[in-house]
């Protein structure tokens, strides 16, 4: 028979569909090309060529916004993240309670001097302040002599708006806002002797000069920086008084700051005390039996100190105030958002990869951590794009609480894995007799001592390693070994082929301050990574320019990518990862 021709109608078809084809194999993002190429390999070129990272972090800093533990924002941000992942294919995602307390959320708030004359204040309230049924407008007052000379105000606050603060002196800034770590300093760190402080501390990567100040990580935001020795404002003491006395808000001075930039974080709350002479400890705001809260704000350093100015020459300013507030007390638990990526032959031991998500309640929480939860949830979006299949499960955590102590790691850890415990427990003591003579029979006395231990749960063997990111926006740049010298080897494997990005310090030092601590306190290997610290500890940490602005995209991208390296070579290990001795 002889052959017929193909119509060119068909002939041009199947040129269309195999076009097509190429093409639509192109833009396929990666999960079925190069499935015999390395996977680290193939992990770098998604992160960094694909990601996916700022439109995860922009939705969570500009449309949810602020996540304060307990408050609205926090429960959105957990449903969304929890959506997500499922959406990305992890799988026993879920938000798993444990009991926090109260939420609060401001609902309206707007400060302004309307006498002598109108301009507006750039502030905001602390968090758990009590607020106004109706806006106020009341005389300023300013304590001039701090928590010193309080007597002399007796009888004259009642309805007033009190400055608690003393000015804080401003200079010109020389120094740069925003740092890169230099070569020396990641040489310091690489030859750090063994366990000290990190960058959780603002201290050990800086030189002479090159350092700038954490800010406070309480939440008085009272000045640190006073007219004379002694005459700052002791919050313990000046809050009952003025409680007392009915003073209707209490105004701080950003501790830090200038340019409009301000900190802020909580409110303080204390039991009433005769004469405003009150040291009791504060009480946790956010407790079910916190007693009312005094209103109150706190004020960017320029116009703190405008206010005071005006009444040293004499005026009485006048404020407008609005605050309304709301408290969350219809469900007392807090969420930490968790998913996984099952394991295979090792699918019973788990490596953990995470941030917080919570936030302090002025800016939108983008660098701390939105940023360090986007790259936690970029690290495993990578490993299931590339469809990867992980020995180990890599388990991620989207922490609550942690601003208010690493509440939210702490409870979880508690709960899979261990927790401490400071019990008595009874031991054979040597006798001064037992101790100068060796060979002696006499009995050795038995003792109550208080040893701390760790209760382990049943997970507790089963744990491999937890990656966490929480210093800001800056690129990972190494590791804290967290004391852990067997893990200096296989991290210099794992960052050897990020040393072209700038990652490559392995660091002995501990470092603390982030979720990290809480696994590493019970003697579980958990990691925070070495990063640039950019802006964070001078414009974002606790701040109002803690937003989107403040990010690059591309140190985030290197993160996250990183991140997802460092969980799939954890999955990947003959063993789980070496654990330090115990003390």
């Amino acid at each position: 028979m002889r052959a017929t021709k193909s119509p060119a109608w068909r002939k041009a078809l199947c040129v269309l569909t195999l076009a097509m084809a190429a093409q639509a194999w192109a833009a396929e993002p990666s999960a079925n090309k190069n499935q015999n190429a390395d996977p680290i390999d193939r992990i770098r070129e998604e992160g960094l060529e694909r990601s996916q990272a700022m439109e995860t972090l922009t939705y969570l800093s500009d449309v949810i916004g602020p996540r304060l533990t307990g408050s609205p924002g926090m429960m959105r941000a957990n449903q969304w993240t929890l959506e997500k992942l499922l959406g990305w294919g992890l799988k026993n995602a879920q938000m798993e309670p444990w009991f926090f307390g109260r939420g609060w959320s401001a609902e309206r708030f707007s400060a302004q001097v309307v006498k002598p004359y109108q301009f507006p204040l750039i502030g905001a309230p602390k968090a758990w302040s009590g607020g106004f049924d109706k806006p106020i407008e009341a005389e300023v007052v300013w304590l001039e002599g701090g928590s010193r000379d309080l007597e002399k105000y007796r009888g004259q606050l009642k309805g007033k708006i009190v400055l608690v603060s003393q000015i804080r002196e401003v200079q010109p800034r020389f120094e740069p806002l925003a740092l890169r770590m230099s070569e020396t300093n990641l040489l310091r760190l690489a030859n750090a002797a063994g366990p000290g402080q990190g960058f959780g501390s603002g201290r050990s990567e800086y030189g002479p000069g090159d350092q700038p100040a954490p800010p406070p990580r309480t939440g008085t935001n009272t000045s640190s920086r006073s007219q004379g020795p002694g005459r700052a404002s002791s919050p313990m003491r000046v809050l009952p008084f003025l409680a007392e006395e009915g003073a209707a808000l209490a105004v701080s001075c950003s501790s830090m700051g200038d340019g409009g930039t301000f900190f802020v974080t909580s409110a303080m709350a204390t039991p009433p005390s005769s004469g405003g002479t009150n040291t009791s400890m504060p009480t946790r705001l956010w407790a079910t039996n916190s007693p009312a809260i005094l209103p109150q704000i706190t004020l960017a350093v320029e116009d703190y100190n405008r206010l005071v100015r005006m009444i040293q020459c004499g005026e009485k300013p006048v404020m407008a105030v609005d605050l309304r507030v709301q408290y969350q007390t219809e469900d007392f638990m807090a969420y930490n958002t968790v998913a996984e990526i099952p394991g295979t032959d090792l699918k019973d031991e788990v490596v953990m990869v995470g941030g917080h998500l919570d936030s302090w309640h002025i800016g939108t929480g983008a660098t701390d951590n939105a940023v360090g939860v986007t790259a936690a949830m970029e690290a495993v979006r990578i490993l299931k794009a590339l469809d990867l299949k992980p020995r180990r499960t890599i388990r991620i955590g989207l922490w609550s609480g942690e601003e208010q102590g690493l509440l939210g790691s702490k409870a979880y850890v508690s709960q899979h894995f261990g927790s401490l415990t400071n019990r008595p427990i009874s031991e054979r003591i040597a006798t001064p007799k037992d101790e100068a003579d060796e060979d002696s029979s006499a009995p050795r006395r038995q003792e109550r001592v208080r040893r701390t231990r760790v209760v382990k749960q049943k997970d507790y063997e089963k744990f491999s390693a937890y990656f966490n990111l929480d210093n800001g926006a800056g690129k990972i740049r190494g590791i804290y070994l967290q004391g852990n010298e067997a893990l200096r080897p296989i991290f210099r494997d794992w960052l050897q082929p990020f040393s072209d990005l700038g990652a490559a310090t392995i660091s002995a030092s501990n470092t603390s301050g982030t979720d990290h601590t809480s696994f590493d306190a019970i003697g579980l290997p958990g990691f925070q990574f070495i990063q640039d610290p950019l802006e964070y500890w001078s414009r974002t940490h606790h701040a109002n320019q803690d937003v989107l602005e403040r990010i690059v995209p591309d140190d985030l991208k290197q993160a996250a990518t990183i991140m997802a390296a460092f969980a799939y070579q954890a999955a990947m290990e003959e063993e789980r990862l070496p654990r330090k001795p115990a003390p």
